[in-house]
């Protein structure tokens, strides 16, 4: 079983101090080139040169010091204290957040797939009185989740169906979708896994036998052009471990790129190392798939986990499930955008909420994402504009949805509605576009 492959990495926020023994720093490295001819000695007292620090923000700290008194700095900046020291049971979440009746009833029978698991550093973003709060809401477990109402399943998208070998899902023609493990440091409430992820012991587990039958898969079929590493989350796994898979699968030569799909530099961006960037560079090209939901989650953590895996040459595009009363308003989702771009992840999918059980709370009517798009192309760059999309129950892949800009055919004029309302003609001769319309009378 691979659990969370704690101990296999270095702290992130290890203090490297360059200096020499004696307490002075040499200059001797430089090399004489025509610019510089002469090969110089300066001595000059050391200072202690801290590299790779990591920022905690003021609110972060101040939870540190109030629930986790005994947790250093250095303590709070490693990830593998993260995953220690989770928040996992009633006890320890009714220690930091005045629980509602309805939240505390609802962890009080959970059993099974999809526990509690919040990292120290998530936790400090909730509300602690606030059972309304966005980020709130989509960690802590409501009665709601228990409601199976009709359309919901456990496995909507039929991904169990389309496994190919244990853990390998091959769906689209050219790409598969690898689940690598089923731990997540952080568990969201509407989880479109949530029949597996956090099991112990049960129908699903992970290896790496079980990794390399999905590589020889993978090998055996040279259609197969693209990979996505999700679970769980795959950077809850180890240095070492994750890159024997990455090293695999780069061999494979038909095996043009690989996409990490994770929402840990959000949760627990402490993962974000130096280490870990300086490993993930060498198996270009590599893409990564970060899950957002809310403005609030846009912290100085975040932007420099961001800006590490930016720096490290990864394209990084961000997914978002539309969330009712959580992220289901233009005016929330606008911003987010805008956010995204300014730390370097480009939005890219926007989706309706899967219909897996007990999500009937989350779940908004399909056309709230097509007004969110309206409201965002046009009114702001296209760079900050994602793809809507329903994954299709039953097996069917992502369905893009737009709004309607076609309003119908003039002859040999295609009218077409701007992002103002405005109706503009398109001289289209040979077309047959919208002459299925009725033109509105002027």
């Amino acid at each position: 079983m691979l659990k969370n492959n704690m101990g296999e990495t270095e702290p992130p926020s290890r203090q490297n101090i360059i200096s020499s023994g004696c307490g002075a720093i040499n200059y001797d490295f430089l090399a004489p080139s025509p610019s510089f001819p002469i090969r110089i000695s300066i001595k000059e007292k050391a200072k202690p040169v801290y590299k790779h620090k990591f920022p905690v923000s003021d609110k972060a700290n101040e939870f540190r010091k109030r629930f986790f008194p005994e947790a250093t700095v250095h303590n709070w900046n490693d990830w593998k204290w993260q995953v220690r020291n989770r928040i996992k049971d009633l006890r320890e979440l009714g220690r930091i957040i005045q629980l509602s009746e309805d939240e505390r009833s609802a962890v009080e029978k959970h059993t099974g797939s999809l526990p509690i698991g919040i990292t120290p550093y998530y936790a400090s973003l909730l509300s602690e009185t606030d059972f309304n709060q966005p980020l709130r809401r989509t960690h802590i477990p409501v009665n709601g989740e228990y409601l199976k109402t009709p359309g919901e399943a456990d496995d909507p998208l039929g991904e169990d169906h389309d496994t190919a070998t244990p853990g390998l899902v091959h769906r689209y023609p050219d790409r598969v979708l690898f689940l690598t493990t089923g731990f997540c440091s952080t568990y969201c409430r509407y989880c479109t896994r949530s029949r597996m992820v956090g099991e112990n012991n049960g129908e699903y587990s992970f290896s790496v036998t079980q990794w390399e039958k999905a590589a020889q898969y993978i090998e055996a079929h040279p259609e197969i052009r693209d990979c996505l590493l999700s679970g769980g989350d795959p950077l809850t796994i180890g240095d070492d471990k994750l890159e024997w898979l990455l090293d695999r699968l780069r061999k494979i030569p038909h095996l043009e790129f690989i996409r990490i799909g994770t929402k840990v530099p959000v949760v627990m961006p402490q993962r974000i190392t130096p280490k870990l960037t300086k490993m993930l560079k060498k198996y270009h090209p590599l893409w990564m798939s970060i899950h957002f939901t809310h403005l609030d989650e846009l912290t100085p953590e975040v932007k420099e986990s961001c800006g590490r895996l930016a720096n490290a040459g990864i394209p990084l595009g961000s997914q978002t499930v539309l969330l009712k009363g959580i992220n289901d308003d233009i005016n929330v989702i606008k911003p987010l955008m805008h956010g995204l771009l300014k730390i370097r992840v480009k939005p890219y999918y926007l989706y309706q909420c899967d219909p897996i059980s007990g999500s009937s709370h989350f779940r908004t009517p399909v056309e709230k994402g097509i007004e969110i798009i309206e409201g965002l192309r046009g009114h702001t760059t296209g760079y900050a504009v994602p793809q809507f999309v329903v994954d299709a129950p039953g097996g069917g892949g992502k369905i893009p949805l737009l709004p309607d800009y076609i309003v119908g055919r003039d002859g040999d004029d295609l009218l077409l509605r701007n992002f103002e309302g405005g109706v503009y003609r398109y001289t289209d001769p040979d077309g047959t576009l919208g002459a299925n319309k009725i033109v509105p009378c002027a």
